[in-house]
């Protein structure tokens, strides 16, 4: 069992660790937890990396982070989810910058946004948050195998309990469009994509986790109106009547736990919430991972089923 928990915060998680040496890839870095998690990691001497698709959003972030820390080795790489050719050339501009990645922690994601294609036809969130990660991971491999406990972080949601993948129609195609449902597969694909990469990567020393970060208030709610904002607090509040927000720190807790918490160094594969290893738990709507977010059938048909949409083999 983690000595953490649902109020630990980033500090504390990382209380008494070095992390000089070490280099951590974060998507989403330029705000939010992606920012907490860079900021917390270059805290203890970790060279940082913040990946967005803004460069004034990253270059504000990292001064923010180099002038909190006194860290001077928090760089920028611009990267575009949405678009596979920016993903691709993110990638090849970090293999041309980088020595090794030994962290990555696939943070960003959009929640809950209206009926959008991406520039490459994939349903925005079906592809920002899984396919693009996808398409990056598989690019940054050769780095990450150049690292040290070499661990892939995938930032899930709770929301996964909304549905799983609809494999024969992720791009809502043949479906009334939901952004919710649309939401919830996106997320079990983090899951789902943690397994499969465990699976096939473990024996080379790379393990992967999936993890929900808890209830936070930060911009990954921009899409939604006031009326979404306030039936979604609504939702929560019934499943869990004790829900708070936590903070940011707090938030981004879990992403630094997995990410270097000795006590899982021989786990992999697994979903975590509030600095611990979720139990798989089909009723509950406070806790917990679908079964259907870690089958390892599912898994695999999802891994191949992303091969064939973005035209590459991965492993």
């Amino acid at each position: 069992m983690s000595e953490f928990g649902w109020g630990s915060t980033t500090d504390e998680v990382l209380a008494g660790k070095d992390l000089s040496g070490t280099t951590v890839f974060i998507t989403g870095g330029n705000s939010g937890l992606g920012q907490e998690t860079g900021r917390a990691m270059a805290a203890k001497g970790a060279h940082v990396v913040l990946a967005g698709r803004s460069q004034k959003k990253l270059d504000e972030a990292a001064k923010a982070i180099r002038a909190d820390t006194g860290n001077a080795a928090v760089e920028t790489i611009i990267c575009d989810l949405g678009n596979l050719q920016s993903v691709r050339d993110c990638a090849r501009m970090a293999q041309e910058q980088l020595e090794k990645i030994d962290l990555l922690i696939n943070n960003a994601g959009v929640m809950a946004c209206p009926k959008e294609r991406t520039d490459d036809g994939f349903e925005r969130q079906f592809g920002t948050n899984h396919l693009g990660h996808f398409v990056l991971t598989k690019h940054l491999m050769p780095l990450i195998d150049k690292g040290e406990g070499k661990r892939i972080v995938n930032l899930s949601s709770r929301g996964h309990q909304i549905c799983p993948v609809d494999l024969d129609d992720p791009n809502f195609e043949r479906r009334e469009y939901n952004e919710w449902a649309s939401y919830g597969q996106s997320k079990t694909a983090n899951v789902l994509f943690s397994v499969e990469l465990d699976k096939r990567f473990s024996g080379k020393g790379v393990r992967a986790y999936a993890v929900h970060p808890g209830g936070i208030d930060t911009n990954l709610g921009r899409h939604l109106s006031e009326e979404q904002a306030e039936a979604l607090v609504q939702r929560v509040t019934t499943a869990d009547p004790n829900f708070q927000w936590k903070t940011i720190p707090q938030g981004a807790a879990t992403s630094v736990w997995a990410a270097t918490a000795e006590e899982l160094s021989a786990a992999g594969g697994v979903y975590c919430e509030d600095c611990g290893i979720a139990e798989i738990d089909d009723t509950s709507s406070d806790k917990g991972v679908r079964s259907y977010a870690v089958d390892p059938e599912a898994a695999e048909r999802l891994w191949t089923l992303s091969e064939d949409m973005v035209s590459e083999t991965f492993g």
